[in-house]
C-alpha cells in the first residue's frame, strides 16, 4: 500500500475530532455553539493549567478575547446537556462494550459561598470540614477504564428552600433536596430508559456512605445486581428463614460457614504469588425495616415486591478478601451475582477503582474543579464538556494529543450595532454580547 493510500485508509486527526464533535454535539442546532463546542473541547484537551475560559483563551489560535464566547457558550448559551450525555454513553456503548455502571463522589472545594450548591461537608476521606461543592458521577465500566457519562449537584441547606438563592443559579424547580443514596437509586431506575442499557450490574463501594443499607435496598427494588464493597459492620440474615441479624464480619469469623479460593496473582517482582478469597458458604438476605438493625432504612420486599414478606427476597454472597498483610484490613463484598466466579466478581469490583482513576485524570487534565461560574445550567455544561474531552481521549488513545486547533469560531451572537460582514472575525470575538 503506497504512503498515500494508508494516509486515505487512516483518518487524520482533526476529522478523527470533527466526527466525534459530529456525534456528541448532534443535537446543537446553531453552527455557532458547535464551533465553540469544537474550541472549548479542543481546549480542554491541549491547554495545561487551571481550565478556564480566559485561561484557555490564551491558546493559539484563539485570540485573548475568545474568553468572552468561550464563557458565553458554558454560561449563557441554552443548550441542554442531557442529549449530550446521553450520546456520549451510546459512543462508549458502541466503542468499548461496557460491563457495568458505578458511582463515584467528587469533592470540589471552594472559597465562596454563591456558587451553586456550595455548603460545609466533612470529607470522608480526610475528616476535615471543607467548603465545596459535591457532584456524584455515573461511569460506564468497560475493561480497565471507566467512562464519566452523567453527573448530579447534591442540593440540601439552603439550596433547597432559599428561592432567591436558587433564582440566581437559574436552579430548575424539579431540582430538590437529594442524598447521595436518593442519587444513586436514582441513576439506577433510569439506566435502563435513559441509556438503554438494562441488566449490567451495579459496582459501588459502600464502605464510607452512612446509609449503605438504604442504597441496597433501593437497589434491591429495582432489580439491579450489585457488586458492592461493604464494611464488616453490615447487618445481614444468615437466612431469609430466620429473623436473627449479625453482620457480614461475623458471618465470615466462622470457619465451617465459608470456602476458601486460592487465586494466584503477579506481584511487582514478577513472582507469583496466592490470593485467598473466602466466600459465604451458603447465601445471605438483607433486614427488613423492624429487625432491630437501627438503620431506619430497608427493604421492603424483592424486586418489583412492596408486600415486605420474605419471599421476595433477593440471595446475596458474601466475598472477603484478607488483607495482604497485618496491617491491612479485611476486604468484603456483597454481590447478587451468586453463580458467577469469584474472579469474575474481583474483576467487576476494580471497576470502581478505575472510576476513581478517571476522576484523578479529569481534576488533573480536564478541570472538572476549575468552572468558576455560579449558575446550575453553567456548572452541568463545564462537567459535560470534561466528560466530553476525557471520552474522546479514552476512545482515541493518545492521538488526540497531536489533534490541530478548531478554527476559530464565529461568536455566539454577532452585535447588532455591527453587520456581521463588516466585523473582522478578531473583532467578532472581542464584541460579543454579555
Amino acid at each position: 500500500m503506497s504512503s498515500n493510500e494508508v494516509r486515505a485508509a487512516v483518518p487524520d486527526d482533526a476529522a478523527r475530532m470533527q466526527t466525534f464533535m459530529d456525534e456528541t454535539f448532534r443535537a446543537f442546532r446553531r453552527p455557532e455553539q458547535r464551533r465553540w463546542a469544537q474550541a472549548y473541547l479542543w481546549a480542554l484537551i491541549h491547554v495545561s493549567g487551571k481550565k478556564t475560559p480566559r485561561r484557555m483563551a490564551l491558546a493559539k489560535p484563539l485570540p485573548s478575547a475568545a474568553a468572552h464566547g468561550l464563557h458565553q457558550f458554558i454560561n449563557a448559551s441554552p443548550w441542554d446537556w442531557n442529549p449530550v450525555r446521553r450520546r456520549l454513553a451510546r459512543l462508549v456503548t458502541a466503542s468499548a462494550a461496557p460491563h457495568a455502571w458505578t458511582v463515584t463522589e467528587l469533592v470540589i472545594p471552594k472559597r465562596g459561598e454563591h456558587s451553586v450548591g456550595v455548603h460545609r461537608y466533612v470529607d470522608t476521606a480526610t475528616g476535615r470540614a471543607v467548603n465545596c461543592q459535591r457532584a456524584v458521577g455515573l461511569f460506564l465500566a468497560s475493561g480497565h477504564h471507566s467512562y464519566p457519562v452523567d453527573w448530579r449537584l447534591v442540593l440540601g441547606g439552603a439550596w433547597d428552600s432559599d428561592q432567591e438563592r436558587r433564582r440566581r443559579a437559574r436552579i430548575p424547580g424539579t431540582e430538590g433536596r437529594r442524598t447521595v443514596t436518593d442519587l444513586i437509586v436514582e441513576y439506577a431506575a433510569e439506566a435502563a430508559t435513559r441509556y438503554q442499557l438494562p441488566g449490567l450490574p451495579w459496582v459501588l463501594d459502600l464502605t464510607r456512605y452512612e446509609d449503605a443499607a438504604g442504597v441496597l435496598a433501593g437497589l434491591e427494588r429495582l432489580g439491579a445486581d450489585v457488586v458492592c464493597e461493604v464494611s464488616a459492620d453490615l447487618p445481614v440474615l444468615a437466612s431469609q428463614h430466620t429473623s436473627a441479624v449479625t453482620t457480614v464480619g461475623a458471618l465470615m469469623e466462622l470457619r465451617h460457614a465459608r470456602q476458601t479460593h486460592v487465586l494466584l496473582r503477579h506481584s511487582a517482582d514478577g513472582h507469583v504469588r496466592a490470593v485467598p478469597v473466602h466466600t459465604y458458604a451458603g447465601t445471605v438476605n438483607l433486614p427488613r425495616p423492624g429487625t432491630g438493625t437501627g438503620s431506619g432504612t430497608g427493604i421492603s420486599g424483592g424486586p418489583g415486591n412492596g408486600t415486605g414478606d420474605d419471599a421476595g427476597a433477593r440471595p446475596y454472597r458474601i466475598l472477603e478478601r484478607p488483607g495482604l498483610d497485618v496491617r491491612q484490613p479485611c476486604r468484603y463484598w456483597l454481590t447478587t451475582l451468586t453463580d458467577r466466579r469469584v474472579e469474575e466478581i474481583l474483576r467487576l469490583a476494580r471497576s470502581h477503582s478505575a472510576a476513581l482513576s478517571a476522576v484523578t485524570t479529569l481534576r488533573h487534565r480536564f478541570g472538572v474543579l476549575d468552572f468558576e461560574g455560579r449558575s446550575f445550567p453553567g456548572w452541568h455544561h463545564h462537567m459535560t464538556m470534561a466528560s466530553a474531552a476525557y471520552v474522546y481521549q479514552r476512545l482515541s488513545g493518545n492521538a488526540c494529543r497531536a489533534t490541530p486547533p478548531p478554527d476559530r469560531p464565529d461568536p455566539p451572537d454577532p452585535p447588532p450595532r455591527a453587520p456581521a460582514a463588516s466585523v473582522t472575525p478578531a473583532a467578532a470575538l472581542a464584541d460579543a454580547p454579555n
